[in-house]
């Protein structure tokens, strides 16, 4: 009895995705759930689950393909079994092994003859393996030249991540150098001496045209309608991190000891914006027709960095959560984002953002509206500069703020008057705790 598999329900208004990769190939046994393929959605990537156990017999798209929810893409057949792949692969070997002795065996038309030679096999296992791996683990696979199967994978399930990879490379002291393709299975035929690259000519100017991922396409379809839509306005200021700073150091090693996380400078921003979205309500509101909706409640979307790009995940209530609960909560976001795991309802539904641009070296920058949110603040990083205290010149550890807003509903009062409350609670964090 055969099965279909079908494109599970993607999350709301979310009605098609891309094949990313076939996690399984036709005639391989699957279990119930074991997901056999992942597909890449406008917001995240969703693995496909086995529907039932059985073997894996038909391909129905291919990688690159949009498929609609609820579309058939495979086909499982449940009567065979992990046993009868099994004896095929046995079947398969034993007529290997009576080729090496001398016999030919026929062959169909769409069949090649297996290659003896231990060399042209072991580097075909090691192919079979690396067309496992997700695009981003298999590129960095080939272009550090290392072994997937000697590195211990932090993913989900075990599986590899680009960091493993790159930690790995690392230890073995390896450099990146030119991603190499798995070669097409040869036939019976010998394998082919090597042939030495030709040399690229001094000054040849190349060009690489890579397809746009889903993701990618997203975004910047919801950036460009940001602009197009909302009457986008950025006002600065700066703050002097000395108070957070000095905080941070005395109570880090007792926060981490109870909590068991790191203390981070995210978890006092989040806190300041929840209190000053509470003298200036109109930063966590937004625009629905000819409609202003208030929240009482913050909802902040995190900037997070992701193989694949930028996400933002959401943190939810954030006005009811300590400092512990936000470092653990953007510590569970981090990881997820690497290994890909973030769900739709984890990346929707947020009220204003943060995104932090200083862990990249950024000075100063405009962050753009994530719609249908009002406003969004821009971190950078932190160096010394010289500021008068008291009329004396001092260096001080000083950071650019930057808040983007929709002017249509925030006036230029109302942003300033944000970002100055910002900057006070992050010059006397005291004021966080006495709620001033």
């Amino acid at each position: 009895m055969a099965t279909d598999v079908q494109v599970p329900a993607l999350g709301e208004s979310i009605t098609e995705g891309t094949l990313a990769q076939w996690l399984k190939k036709p005639g391989e046994a699957v279990v119930e759930d074991e997901p056999i393929a992942s597909l890449e959605t406008d917001k995240v990537t969703v693995e496909v689950p086995s529907p039932s156990n059985g073997v894996l017999t038909e391909q129905l798209v291919q990688e690159g393909d949009t498929v609609a929810v609820g579309a058939v893409i495979a086909r499982i057949d449940e009567k065979a079994t992990a046993g009868a792949a099994s004896a095929a692969k046995e079947a398969a070997t034993a007529t290997t092994n009576q080729a090496g002795a001398g016999e030919t065996p026929a062959l169909r038309g769409d069949e090649v003859a297996p290659v003896a030679e231990p060399e042209v096999a072991q580097r075909e296992a090691e192919e079979d393996h690396i067309t496992t791996l997700s695009p981003a683990v298999r590129r960095a696979v080939l272009e550090y030249h290392v072994d997937p199967s000697q590195i211990h994978g932090t993913g989900k399930d075990g599986r590899l991540t680009k960091d493993d990879v790159i930690a790995a490379a690392q230890a073995k002291g390896a450099e990146p150098g030119p991603a190499i393709a798995p070669q097409a299975k040869a036939p019976s035929a010998p394998a082919p001496a090597p042939q030495v690259k030709a040399p690229v000519a001094a000054g040849e100017r190349r060009e690489e045209r890579v397809r746009m991922s889903r993701l990618r396409r997203t975004v910047a379809k919801r950036l460009k309608e940001a602009q197009n839509t909302a009457a986008m306005l950025t006002t600065f200021n700066d703050v002097d991190m000395s108070a957070v700073m000095d905080a941070r150091s005395r109570y880090k090693d007792l926060f981490e000891k109870k909590h068991g996380i790191r203390l981070g400078f995210m978890s006092f921003f989040v806190k300041a914006c929840v209190l000053a979205a509470r003298d200036v309500p109109s930063v966590n509101a937004s625009i629905e027709g000819e409609e202003i909706v208030y929240r009482d409640y913050f909802d902040v979307s995190i900037a997070v960095s992701a193989p694949k790009g930028l996400v933002v995940p959401v943190i939810r209530n954030a006005q009811a959560m300590s400092f512990a609960d936000i470092e653990n909560k953007i510590a569970e976001y981090g990881k997820k984002a690497k290994e890909g795991s973030l769900t739709v309802d984890e990346m929707t539904g947020g009220t204003f953002t943060i995104s932090n641009g200083g862990v990249f070296g950024s000075l100063l920058s405009t962050p753009i509206i994530n719609p249908p949110q009002s406003a969004v603040l821009g971190m950078h990083r932190i160096e010394e500069r010289p500021v008068v205290v008291d009329g004396q010149i001092v260096a001080r550890p000083m950071m650019y703020l930057a808040l983007s807003y929709d002017h249509r509903l925030i006036d230029g009062r109302e942003a300033v008057t944000f970002l100055v409350r910002v900057k006070e609670a992050i010059e006397d964090p005291t004021r966080l705790l006495i709620d001033l």
